[in-house]
């Protein structure tokens, strides 16, 4: 193996975006010529690629944009078959008219080598990978690359797969004791969906990179897997708790911390890009901003950011969503009560705004996603 072959790329103390740039670097060692390494996620249930991690040696990074597949034509051609595309002129073959394509030209690249990120059988992105020169990605190239791609999507998938694995587990878990509240599989889904939408419309603001965002999106369903250890005569109670069932209730919040960093520890997967994002939205998701949430009773800037997302995604959707004991309600109607909580101190406002300023997407949400039996 050489020296370039030698990456840290998969060194647990490192985030994947340190990872790629590291390397990128060792690529550069043997092709001076590659100057932009970049991933970007697909999300099959909006069909949104979406800019995650990147090296960018010459030009400016994209960052924050997404695009649907199904409107590219070549890229869902590569999608389907499973192939690699080589552009040895990009300003010759690439037309304008996409922010991205607009945006590549401008960087002044010259060819490009884009490959599909395959985990097994399932498409979960592609590799794009920029050289400044003409013609560059030559048959050896080529054959070095995709090794390197193989690293970079074998350490991609393997972190988003143990997070797969960790929402597998709370479902079957909860399915084997009988447990049934109102976290369904679209809950989590829509929910996961508002929080991207949140994280990404204010990334500026609290400098996100779109790695961040992206677990932010992942770790969100995991907010209540603490439930599954609630027992079923209070989860599914019908009347409203007393107060010792309440507290026993609020228990979720510890036993769902206790749980994931049990499963961090016995699966070594402390070593997961931020796993004290994760860690963080499951430990105070129901904390407010005014001190009256729970279990901490933590006040303004106490709360970490990733948890007031979840908390204002968790809410909309509790509220846009039919329950046993209530029809849902309207979207302004649900964007009139989070401005309302906002404004008595108890949801981040920078949060609420991100939801209400993204009306169109937040609908397709509500709408494409809902449950089968509110159709």
């Amino acid at each position: 193996m050489t020296k370039y072959q030698k990456t840290e790329f998969n060194n647990a103390a490192h985030s994947l975006t340190e990872r790629l740039k590291e390397l990128h670097n060792s690529i550069l060692e043997r092709m001076p010529g590659v100057c932009r390494v970049a991933c970007a996620l697909y999300d099959p249930d909006t069909d949104l690629l979406k800019t995650f991690i990147n090296s960018t040696h010459t030009g400016h990074a994209i960052a924050g944009y997404q695009y649907p597949l199904s409107k590219s034509y070549e890229l869902s051609q590569l999608k389907e078959q499973r192939t690699s595309r080589i552009i040895d002129n990009i300003q010759q073959e690439i037309p304008t008219g996409t922010a991205h394509s607009n945006w590549l030209l401008e960087q002044g690249y010259s060819s490009s080598f884009t490959i599909p990120m395959l985990a097994g059988s399932q498409f979960i992105g592609f590799i794009f990978i920029d050289s400044d020169e003409k013609n560059y990605f030559r048959d050896h190239i080529q054959r070095d690359l995709i090794l390197f791609a193989k690293m970079i999507t074998l350490t991609i998938s393997t972190e988003i797969s143990a997070v797969h694995s960790l929402l597998a587990t709370a479902k079957a878990a909860k399915e084997y004791a009988h447990l049934r509240d109102f976290e369904t599989g679209m809950h989590l889904n829509r929910m996961a969906q508002f929080s991207r939408l949140i994280a990404r419309t204010i990334a500026d603001q609290y400098q996100f990179s779109d790695e961040t965002i992206e677990h932010i999106y992942l770790f969100t369903p995991l907010h209540d897997i603490g439930k599954i250890g609630i027992p079923d005569r209070i989860l599914l109670k019908k009347g409203r708790l007393d107060a010792e069932e309440y507290n026993l209730m609020k228990e979720h919040v510890n036993k769902g911390v206790h749980i994931i960093s049990q499963v961090l520890e016995d699966y070594q997967l402390s070593h997961l890009s931020d796993s004290k994002v994760m860690l963080n939205i499951v430990a105070y998701h129901h904390e407010f901003l005014d001190g009256s949430g729970y279990p901490h009773g933590l006040t303004g800037d106490k709360i970490p950011i990733e948890a007031k997302i979840t908390t204002v995604a968790d809410i909309f959707d509790a509220l846009t969503s039919k329950r046993p004991y209530k029809n849902p309600w309207s979207i302004d109607d649900a964007f009139a009560e989070l401005t309302a909580m906002a404004r008595a101190g108890k949801l981040d406002r920078d949060c609420v705004e991100a939801l209400i300023t993204n009306r169109e997407e937040v609908t397709y949400i509500v709408t494409e996603l809902r449950d089968k039996d509110e159709s």
